[in-house]
């Protein structure tokens, strides 16, 4: 038993020591442009303005009059890395009997900022007490409730997507497919 523990501590040893060893700084033969070329890779602030492609999908898509029509299931890119097409999955629920519509980038508008709904925000829901009241009288000069912050945008990914067609004329499109042929 003694054995196998100092054989696992060795090999243990020997693996922390070789990772510190790939993490020392170059040496000081290389040039500085090698040293230079991938911090100018990694910089962050070159790629601002785009957006994250993994965050893309699963976002709410919607049609000219805020109604629902699905959730990005994928995109399509050709080989030069070009997205081309959108794959949206209408109806179902959570995936199954969900009809996938694949429409091109370009009739897809994504927005920043949040669907503006048209019922009225902030008033009180009919048959319950409102929030925060405990009893009290509040009729005579309560002041309406204070809208709530709006959301920060990310600057890395879109709130939602807008198509303009109908949940009807999406389904009755042609079904996306992936297929190997």
């Amino acid at each position: 038993m003694l054995t196998k523990t100092a054989v696992a501590g060795l090999a243990a040893s020997a693996l922390l020591a070789s990772v510190a060893f790939a993490q020392q700084s170059p040496s000081a033969t290389t040039d500085s442009a090698t040293t230079a070329a991938p911090a100018a890779a990694s910089d962050t602030s070159s790629f601002k303005g785009n957006w994250r492609t993994s965050k893309m999908v699963g976002l709410n898509v919607y049609n000219d009059s805020n109604e629902s029509l699905g959730s990005i299931n994928d995109l399509l890119a050709d080989k030069s890395g070009d997205i081309k097409a959108v794959v949206i999955g209408v109806g179902g629920f959570l995936g199954v009997g969900e009809h996938l519509v694949a429409v091109p980038i370009d009739k897809v508008k994504f927005v920043d900022e949040p669907i503006a709904y048209t019922g009225t925000a902030g008033a009180p829901a009919t048959g319950g007490a409102r929030p925060g009241t405990t009893g009290t009288s509040t009729t005579t000069g309560a002041a309406p409730p204070a809208p709530a912050a709006a959301p920060k945008k990310n600057p890395w990914y879109p709130d939602h997507a807008v198509f303009s067609a109908t949940k009807d004329q999406l389904k009755s499109m042609p079904e996306f497919k992936y297929s190997t042929e």
